[in-house]
């Protein structure tokens, strides 16, 4: 199966592992990732966050890493992509209101493509309407009241876990992202097979 190609959505302070992890991985597997943001040109740096959960009521922000977008926002064509990606962290509460960001989830989301979705991502699908009406959504707990009243059903997965409801794949944080992974892999069709392992016996490698 020929890779997929991947829109990953950015905003300045997204998370920093949701960023990373998710390229990465989709890449070492075969699929292309272009990350974006808005009014940002491929090789420009975005800034980005990492939340942690250290014991206080609600998690902690520190400066992540630079990440440097592989891909022009105003070049973007939505209908060359198989599936987008929204990253969660603080990214997602302003570029939630671009209208040419809610244009791009609201092709996905007309045409049945997949959507994936991670933490606060789940606000910029809220921001598109129609896209979480009816449809089981995992976020950040703190997110649930905006899932609930968009019309959409609030599923508290565990922190290591993800949810599917048919193309629509979401999950609660970084922590589930091995999790989220492996369920949007599914979705895209993409099958990993494990062969088996041969290892050389130590003669022969001292030999060499």
């Amino acid at each position: 199966m020929p890779g997929k190609k991947i829109l990953m959505l950015t905003g300045e302070f997204s998370e920093e592992y949701e960023i990373f992890v998710f390229e990465q991985a989709m890449h070492a597997v075969g699929h292309t990732v272009h990350v974006v943001c808005p009014d940002k040109k491929a090789g420009d740096v975005i800034k980005t966050s990492l939340h942690d959960f250290e014991g206080h009521q609600t998690y902690t922000e520190k400066l992540g890493h630079d990440f440097y977008v592989n891909k022009t926002f105003s070049e973007v064509r939505p209908e060359d992509y198989d599936a987008v990606y929204v990253a969660g962290g603080r990214g997602p509460e302003y570029i939630r209101i671009d209208s040419r960001v809610q244009a791009i989830v609201r092709h996905f989301h007309e045409t049945g493509k997949p959507i994936f979705s991670i933490c606060h991502g789940a606000q910029v699908l809220i921001a598109v309407d129609g896209v979480v009406r009816g449809k089981e959504v995992a976020a950040l707990q703190f997110c649930e009241p905006e899932v609930r009243l968009a019309g959409g059903i609030y599923i508290d997965v565990p922190p290591d876990g993800a949810h599917v409801d048919g193309n629509l794949v979401t999950a609660k944080g970084w922590p589930g992202l091995a999790a989220f992974m492996r369920e949007c892999l599914k979705v895209l069709g993409t099958e990993i097979h494990h062969g088996e392992t041969v290892m050389a016996n130590p003669a022969e490698r001292s030999a060499a």
